[in-house]
């Protein structure tokens, strides 16, 4: 037995036009594709991200200058 629920949704007004369009063009029903869209969303939500690479290290050549030294940053700053 399958039961079905209606329910109310608040869509803001250009989102349901959009959804009343792509129903159009499928030649489905605005209820099958939220329905669908919903599915789709939950599914994606109960499986795991996929795992990343780790990102890429260099090596940055040390401190050019001691930042806490406000006359050896203006000193590098100007070039000398």
């Amino acid at each position: 037995m399958v039961f079905h629920m209606k329910t109310t949704l608040m869509i803001d007004d250009g989102v349901m036009k959009r959804l009343r369009q792509e129903a159009a063009r499928r030649g489905t029903t605005i209820s099958a594709l939220v329905e669908g869209a919903l599915r789709l969303f939950l599914e994606s939500r109960a499986r795991p991200a996929p795992s990343l690479p780790p990102l890429p290290s260099f090596d940055g050549g040390g401190a050019a200058v001691d930042i806490s030294d406000r006359d050896a940053l203006y000193r590098a700053m100007e070039g000398r």
